[in-house]
């Protein structure tokens, strides 16, 4: 089989034997949709594609194609109505990067936390060297315990944060569904959840339904003193209304692991520098471990799928 990754750049540093057993692989660094991806449709039998966008139109012109594996959990870059239609199989990788991501969770917030960068700062610039006292404790210091998470979404990567943040003396609180009544067991009413939290946590896909979830409503619901940490996808967050909020301090900050278009673009108005506002470019995911987890699930789909096992599929042929 003719195997195509078309992002092989997205997993640098990974080994790709594994999938190089399972065919004749072909790897780009990239793909763009007005190079010659229409070529590349044309003779593969797999796709491996993190980000890039598969739509009808493409697969329309795929008449090899069996397989598509998404280098990644979510799906969203690719059609899965029009797979479903040409016969294609989609599978995606999920739980390869739980613990990369909570390890990222708790480096940002707790960076927050101690004011790490502006005591680190300190003792370089001066500041440190001119204080009256032995130390320099210019910057609030807040402990996690006895503080209250909300976690919105309750897979792999919400259960293994709340695993770490009863370590660390936590509350933790599984927002239900919006417009979900009535609650199941251990869940809060969202609108409850959120106006408790001291820590907003998203851990949603992104749907139509989630889209721009945190939104000016949203917002009002939280605690002045509230941070948001984002590690899910960006689209969850109307950009627009969370920086106009951390303009107005209406929250204590935003911990972001990502934005809504990436790379982005200079007109998001988060990238507008604030001191409450923190952003990694989409990284959490990212540990060495992490990437060669997700290269040796994505072997694993090809095998079972030539085995005709059903197997992390997205699609139902």
């Amino acid at each position: 089989m003719n195997i195509v990754f078309l992002d092989a750049e997205s997993v640098p540093n990974s080994d790709l034997t594994l999938i190089q057993q399972k065919g004749s692989l072909t790897c780009y660094k990239t793909t763009e949709a007005n190079e010659n991806l229409g070529e590349i449709l044309k003779t593969a039998d797999i796709i491996i594609s993190n980000k890039v966008k598969l739509d009808a139109q493409s697969l329309s012109a795929a008449p090899r194609l069996k397989l598509i594996c998404v280098a990644a959990t979510g799906y969203n870059n690719i059609d899965i109505a029009a797979a479903a239609k040409y016969g294609i199989t989609v599978c995606n990788v999920s739980g390869y990067s739980t613990d990369s991501v909570a390890q990222h969770f708790f480096a940002v917030l707790l960076n927050w936390n101690i004011q790490l960068q502006q005591y680190q700062l300190a003792s370089q610039n001066g500041q440190w060297l001119n204080s009256h006292l032995f130390c320099c404790l210019d910057y609030p210091i807040v402990e996690l315990k006895n503080k209250t998470l909300t976690l919105i979404g309750y897979g792999n990567i919400a259960q293994a944060i709340e695993k770490l943040a009863l370590a660390f003396g936590m509350h933790v609180i599984i927002a239900e569904r919006q417009n979900k009544s009535p609650c199941r067991a251990n869940r809060v009413a969202f609108d409850q959840a959120i106006a408790q939290a001291d820590i907003v946590s998203l851990h949603c896909p992104l749907t139509p339904e989630t889209a721009n979830m945190v939104d000016a409503r949203f917002i009002e619901k939280l605690k002045p003193q509230a941070i948001l940490i984002n590690t899910a996808r960006g689209g969850l967050i109307n950009e627009n209304a969370l920086s106009l909020a951390l303009k107005n301090k209406q929250i204590q900050a935003a911990l972001l692991d990502g934005l809504s278009q990436e790379p982005p673009t200079l007109d998001n108005p988060l990238l507008i520098p604030q001191p409450n506002l923190m952003i990694t470019p989409h990284t959490a995911w990212a540990s060495q471990e992490a990437r060669q987890t997700l290269v040796n699930e994505i072997a694993l789909n090809i095998e079972a799928f030539k085995q005709g096992k059903k197997r992390n599929q997205i699609t139902s042929l």
